[in-house]
Formats: C-alpha cells, sequence, structure tokens
C-alpha cells in the first residue's frame, strides 16, 4: 500500500515550469526525500501534494484521496512543517499547540493529553508556558513538529526542517525525524538541499533539477550507479587538461565545473599517477588533487553536469521570476 502516489504532475506559473511531469511513490511508513537546489521544484511538490496549491496537470494521490477531488480527507490524513515558521511568537508553545487542537475539533481532554506528550517528546514541556519569541531557531522548530503531529496524522510533510540552523542542533533535530519514523511508523516526505541530512535519513531520494526527476533510489544505490572513485582536480588550466584526460579509455567519465575537474574511474590510486604524468607531458599545473567515494553531491554532478551549489546561484533568478508571474 502506498501513502503517496503522483503521476505526471505538473505546475506552471505563467510560461514558467516549476514541476515538469513528477511521477514516482511512497511506500507507507517510508522517510523519502526530495533533494535538490532552491528553486528545483520541491516546494511547490509538497504545496500540491498538500493541497496548498492546484497543480495544472497530472494526478496525485495521499492516503488514497484525490487532492484535486478530495481536499478534506487529504488535510486530515497529513502534518505539515513549512519551511517558513508559521507559529504565533505572541503566543505560548501550549498556546500554540491548543489553537491547533481546536482547529482540528480535537476534544479538550484529549487535546490536553497529546498536546502534554508531544511537548515532552520533543523536550519543550519545561518551557511550554514560555512564549515562542523567547525561543531559539532549533527549539522553534521542534515545536512545530509537534503541532504538526497533533492531530495524529498518517503523513508528515517536512519543508527544509531544519534551514539555518547550526549543526549541532540540525544533528538534534535529525534524531526526532528518526524517532518519529521508527516509533509511530509515519511516513515523512522530506525536501532538503542539504546532502548530509538525505543520506541520513531518507530511505529513498527523488533528485530534483529544473522541477523535474533525474534520478531516485537509496542513497546508497544512487552512489553506486556511479560506482569507483571521485577524483578532484583543481589545475589553472582546467580546459586543457580535461581534453587531454578525454582520451583515457580507464575513465569512466570526467566532468567540468567550477574551476574544478571530476573523474569517476575505478581503483583511482592505481591511475593518480597516470594522471600526474598526464599534466607534466602537456605542461599543466596541478594546484591539487584528492580522492574520494561517490557522495550525493557526486551524483547530482553526474546526472546534470553542475554541483547543487551552482544551481543554488541560478535558482535565485528562477524564484524571482516566479514571484513576478505571481504578481501579475
Amino acid at each position: 500500500m502506498y501513502a503517496i502516489e503522483v503521476e505526471n504532475l505538473v505546475r506552471k506559473f505563467g510560461d514558467f515550469t516549476a514541476v515538469n511531469d513528477l511521477t514516482f511513490r511512497i511506500k507507507k511508513g517510508e522517510v523519502f526525500g526530495l533533494l535538490g537546489p532552491n528553486g528545483a521544484g520541491k516546494t511547490t511538490t509538497i504545496s500540491m501534494l498538500s493541497t496548498m496549491l492546484p497543480s495544472t496537470s497530472g494526478k496525485a494521490f495521499v492516503n488514497g484521496f484525490d487532492i484535486s477531488k478530495d481536499q478534506d480527507n487529504v488535510r486530515k490524513s497529513i502534518g505539515i512543517v513549512f519551511q517558513d515558521q508559521s507559529l504565533d511568537e505572541e503566543l505560548t508553545a501550549y498556546e500554540n499547540m491548543d489553537f491547533h487542537g481546536r482547529l482540528y475539533r480535537i476534544p479538550k481532554s484529549t487535546r490536553q493529553k497529546k498536546i502534554a506528550h508531544l511537548l515532552k517528546l520533543v523536550e519543550l514541556y519545561d518551557k511550554k508556558d514560555n512564549q515562542v519569541k523567547t525561543y531559539s531557531g532549533g527549539m522553534r522548530r521542534r515545536l512545530e513538529i509537534a503541532r504538526g503531529l497533533l492531530h495524529e496524522p498518517q503523513i508528515l510533510f517536512l519543508d527544509e526542517p531544519t534551514l539555518g540552523l547550526d549543526p549541532q542542533t540540525r544533528n538534534h533535530l535529525w534524531d526526532y525525524i528518526e524517532k518519529l519514523n521508527k516509533e509511530k511508523g509515519i511516513t515523512i516526505i522530506l525536501t532538503t538541499h542539504y546532502m548530509e541530512e538525505a543520506d541520513k535519513l531518507c530511505h529513498r531520494i527523488a533528485i530534483i533539477d529544473k522541477g523535474k526527476i533525474i534520478a531516485m533510489d537509496s542513497s546508497e544505490n544512487l552512489k553506486n550507479d556511479i560506482g569507483g572513485d571521485v577524483i578532484t582536480i583543481d589545475s589553472s588550466q582546467r580546459d586543457v587538461f580535461y581534453s587531454a584526460l578525454k582520451t583515457l579509455p580507464e575513465i569512466k567519465s570526467v566532468e567540468l565545473h567550477d574551476s574544478l575537474i571530476t573523474i569517476s574511474i575505478q581503483n583511482a590510486e592505481q591511475h593518480v599517477a597516470r594522471i600526474v604524468n598526464i599534466a607534466s607531458e602537456n605542461n599543466i599545473g596541478i594546484k591539487s588533487l584528492s580522492i574520494h567515494k561517490p557522495t550525493l553531491e557526486d551524483v547530482f554532478l553526474h546526472f546534470t553536469g553542475r554541483t547543487i551549489r551552482e544551481e543554488e546561484a541560478s535558482a535565485k533568478d528562477k524564484m524571482r521570476m516566479m514571484r513576478k508571474v505571481r504578481r501579475r
């Protein structure tokens, strides 16, 4: 049984296609990641699946309910933690939770028990009577997750849940997310542009680029598909070196990005001497050379020819375009 089924989902803003023909399925109890740079279509996808934004075309079912025809039941099935904070800072943590519970018509006695349980779960019970404006960023995120679970959703959407948090707080929040999935069996859909977040939390990952899914599998399988090792070279004569390296038959692939050359190759240590000799024969200077096992960043680079960091820069232009279209 699938928690979410998406078929040929499209969302356009004027002439700009933010989500382009997405098709995927998410099993019940799965932690599924949408990984990609800002502007890739992750939040737009979440917005459609949570019925906050209508699709342009395509179909999607959440907990068996059609997002276009049965929005009330979709909303009852899901919890959502938005990328932007949606808490009332003038209210206390308890009051924020209580207000949310009233919206879902949870009876008072049940509501009080659930609020206490969830605030203890995210270690905020001792601060329940403090106004949210006194909370740190990490505390607010934990409160938003607790609030999203109050009506016992079967599916939880987390849109960039650790954006802007320091590494220690981020790791702490990852522990809560893992705990929720393991202990409560909640299906979690996570959007992120943090490689380590997707690597640690997600059972499967869909890598999104320009509104399309370009690869989808477990993190391990995605990295294994590249195969072998990755050699990264920084050279002032990048283009000349790139042309010379392309002639080596043992190299699986060679890519250019930023000022770097990235090579995918089996048993990299055995070939480093040959690569350095090619540089010497062509009077090419090497600033640095490193070897590592494939990462999700390498997977993104393999399929797009760019790093996510490079995509972040161009994504800002896309977001500005979308804002202009929305104003019309």
